[in-house]
């Protein structure tokens, strides 16, 4: 069961895109990470097969960014030829170095941190820029001139949608307010992000769920905890699309399936 003929808007930014989204991180990087078991990083032929696979089940929807490691510099040439199929989610405001993460919310570095992703992705655009923040949303947002930045990226075409991914009900309808999409924690666990949701179903703007499966914590007694998982996610009309970052072939198509199903009813 496939994803292709249920592809959905993203609020009001014009962008449609899969319910189901592509992470990436396992992509680029293996240190401080918050997964339950170790991975290895796939290489070229393994990753290339692993977006294929996606785009057959009507994935569009690709989630990366700067503190990814390495997951733009491989997407650019892993995604040649294919950039109308994709919507590109990148970030900025988080760094990743010598397995340290940094944080920059100027105006500045946001403009220097977009033209590096469109260098790496190999791309004139990228579909939605989120802010990464650090859990200070509503600083960031009211103080950093960040979000007026990628207002400005917006006006200029360089990026077609903007938001935050944050960490707070405060920051996410603040986001929300000012831009087109929030990306939120929502999951069997986690709820208290709700609010965003919400306002987003209200709102028409467009929702992101990050660890929707609990970054593969997801546990549910008696139960598929992936299609709990998705129940819950999905039977919000205020979430547009989950993104998952699995790099296992038959967990992505299970994924796909089961998403596929819930939505359907």
């Amino acid at each position: 069961m496939s994803l292709h003929d249920l592809h959905r808007p993203l609020g009001d930014s014009g962008l449609i895109v899969s319910p189901l989204g592509l992470g990436t991180v396992k992509l680029g990087r293996d240190q401080g990470v918050k997964y339950p078991n170790g991975f290895t990083i796939p290489d070229d032929a393994a990753a290339r097969a692993l977006l294929d696979q996606a785009r057959g089940l009507g994935i569009n929807l690709i989630d990366t960014a700067p503190a990814y490691g390495v997951s733009e510099e491989r997407l650019g040439p892993l995604l040649r030829g294919q950039r109308e199929d994709w919507v590109i989610v990148s970030k900025v405001g988080e760094e990743f170095i010598g397995g340290q993460s940094s944080f920059d919310f100027s105006p500045r570095h946001a403009r220097y941190s977009l033209e590096r992703s469109l260098q790496r992705l190999e791309t004139d655009r990228i579909d939605l820029l989120l802010v990464h923040s650090d859990g200070n949303d509503v600083a960031i947002l009211r103080e950093s001139g960040l979000y007026e930045t990628l207002a400005e990226l917006k006006r200029e075409g360089k990026i077609r949608a903007f938001g935050l991914s944050g960490k707070t009900v405060e920051g996410g309808l603040l986001a929300l307010q000012r831009g087109d999409c929030a990306m939120v924690t929502y999951n069997l666990a986690e709820q208290g992000e709700r609010a965003v949701l919400d306002h987003a179903a209200a709102y028409h703007k467009g929702i992101l769920v990050k660890k929707a499966l609990a970054s593969g914590h997801a546990v549910l007694a008696g139960a598929d905890p992936v299609r709990a998982s998705f129940e819950l996610v999905f039977g919000h009309p205020g979430v547009t699309a989950a993104i998952v970052g699995t790099i296992n072939p038959q967990h992505l198509a299970a994924n796909a399936a089961t998403a596929a199903a819930v939505i359907r009813g």
